[in-house]
Parts: structure tokens; C-alpha cells; sequence
């Protein structure tokens, strides 16, 4: 368990940010951005804009996966979800999310 209370796990070129181990996925969205240098505050900065974004879901826990690829670094954001919710329309609010240009300039700022 690392700073308060989030699991972090690097493995390779990639990273996950996790409130629960092991992570999972149950809804995720991906996008690519810039090549940062610091992966762990961009998983950090990423999810606490996706905690603010679905908090009111009910039994959403967040998980942000940062890994570097040849063509920039792909950030995968989702968690896990212990409880009936309509999907759809959660993954639309990540992906809105993901794409709001001041938010991702920000993160890139604090992850560069």
C-alpha cells in the first residue's frame, strides 16, 4: 500500500494506481497523451479528477493504468464497480473526462 492508502505497482514501462488490490478494470476508458517523466503524479492528478467526476456512482472504485509507448503514454482510467450502474452512461462521463483539453493540459504540466 502506498501513499495514502492507494496501491501503486510499476511494472515495466507501465503503472497502476489502484484503491483496491489487485486492480480491476470492470469500466475503463483509454487515451493517449504526450510522453511524461512522472507517471505516478499523472495517475495521481487523472484520478482525482475521475473520483470528483463519479463519486455519486455507488460502489465505483477508481484505478488509472499510465504506461509508455512508442507513441506517447497511454492513460487507461476506469475501477472497479461492486454495484449495478448504468455503465454506458459512466463511461461516457470518463471519457468526457479524458478528453477535456484543460484537464489533460494540466496533467501534462504536473507530470512533466
Amino acid at each position: 500500500m502506498g501513499r495514502k492508502g492507494w496501491h501503486t505497482h510499476a511494472q515495466g514501462g507501465a503503472l497502476i494506481l489502484a484503491r483496491r488490490w489487485p486492480a480491476r478494470f470492470d469500466l475503463s476508458v483509454e487515451t493517449r497523451l504526450l510522453p511524461v517523466r512522472r507517471r505516478a503524479r499523472l495517475a495521481h492528478q487523472v484520478r482525482q479528477d475521475l473520483w470528483r467526476a463519479l463519486q455519486d456512482l455507488r460502489g465505483f472504485s477508481p484505478c488509472v493504468l499510465v504506461e509508455d509507448t512508442g507513441q506517447g503514454t497511454l492513460v487507461r482510467a476506469g475501477g472497479q464497480l461492486d454495484a449495478q450502474a448504468p455503465r454506458a452512461r459512466a463511461e461516457a462521463g470518463i471519457a468526457e473526462l479524458l478528453e477535456d483539453p484543460r484537464r489533460r493540459a494540466r496533467w501534462l504540466r504536473w507530470a512533466s
